[in-house]
């Protein structure tokens, strides 16, 4: 590869990292857009059931402990009941446990990660969850329209907030080579291909140091991959054949760094927003990082968006995917479904 392909790649690396880190700054100014059509509604008036599934390690689970014991107390409520995640077990235990409690909200504090398995527990129970952001990215949280940086306020709004159905969505991973099969719910965006790659092979420590930041220093070094032929069928519509470098299927528009990715993008409209990139030089992807940066309106051709609620990808060979920024392994065939309507939130 030329000198002056890696130097427009990192350069477009470097700009996007730029404009990413100017975006967080102006989020609240930026993102002045609902992700949601209806309106949000009150919890039903009484004493209510609190259950905490709550990431220990995380730099204030301890504070967040100590404010939601002392806001129960002040309510008159009874004292919380707590379940902490465990390096071996991100919640998956931990959220039965709590639905056992017959909670009427639980709340969840830790990162994508953790929020995202407590939901697939609580989905299609009425069991509203409540977001208490001590992560990286927060995406759920910032989506519907959380103030990530507020302790206390998210601490309020998921005991005492107002509540709103909100749509998830379920991917099945299935890898021909393998045989290994297997099926999670996300709640904002998922992916195949480069996106899940980069994700997968970005520095944790790195991570832990600069926050989203290191998701570009792993993006650079994968933009000069090869693009994969797929078959791509929406709404059991026929199948279509596709030269891609990264599909993503979006519940909702916000990622991290302040960037409006899918600026139509409802969280609640029962559809998925599906982006199809198929760049195969820095040229092209130059032109992704500025319609994304610039919400420039004019339609790419190595950039498609669709909408739909079902979604089949077939591969030849195995490609990395990735659930609300979790690596999910590598996957022949990946189905993608929306459920509507499936989780209560406590919101503003």
């Amino acid at each position: 590869m030329s000198d002056w392909i890696l130097y427009a790649i990192f350069a477009g690396g470097v700009v996007f990292a730029a404009s990413s880190w100017w975006g967080v700054r102006r989020l609240r100014a930026r993102h002045t857009r609902s992700a949601v059509r209806e309106d949000a509604h009150k919890p039903g008036p009484g004493l209510q059931r609190v259950a905490v599934i709550l990431n220990p390690v995380k730099t204030k689970a301890e504070e967040a402990r100590r404010i939601i014991r002392e806001a129960c107390h002040l309510a008159g409520w009874d004292e919380p009941r707590f379940f902490d995640t465990t390096a071996e077990d991100p919640g998956h235990s931990q959220a039965k446990a709590a639905l056992a409690y017959e909670p009427d909200v639980v709340l969840v504090g830790g990162g994508d990660g953790t929020v995202r398995v407590v939901a697939e527990a609580l989905a299609h129970t009425d069991v509203a969850i409540g977001l208490i952001p001590l992560g990286t990215g927060n995406l759920l949280a910032r989506n519907v329209n959380l103030d990530v940086n507020d302790l206390r306020g998210n601490v309020h709004t998921a005991l005492f907030g107002n509540q709103r159905y909100i749509d998830t969505a379920r991917m099945a991973i299935h890898n021909a080579l393998t045989g290994a099969s297997s099926e999670h719910a996300f709640l904002v965006i998922a992916g195949m291909g480069l996106d899940a790659e980069v994700v997968g092979d970005t520095n944790d420590d790195l991570k832990k140091a600069v926050g989203w930041l290191a998701y570009t220093e792993a993006g650079v070094r994968h933009l000069p991959g090869r693009r994969k032929r797929v078959t791509i069928a929406m709404d059991d519509e026929p199948e279509q054949s596709r030269k891609i470098r990264s599909v993503l299927f979006a519940n909702c528009g916000l990622i991290p760094g302040g960037i409006d990715f899918i600026p139509g993008a409802m969280i609640d409209d029962g559809v998925l927003d599906v982006v199809v990139m198929s760049p195969r030089s820095a040229i092209g992807w130059l032109a992704v990082y500025a319609k994304i940066l610039f919400k420039h309106k004019r339609n790419l051709p190595v950039m498609n968006f669709y909408r739909s609620g079902k979604v089949v990808i077939r591969s030849n060979e195995p490609m990395a995917t990735q659930l609300d920024g979790d690596p999910s392994g590598e996957a022949t065939k990946v189905t993608v479904k929306v459920e509507p309507r499936s989780l209560l939130v406590r919101v503003q």
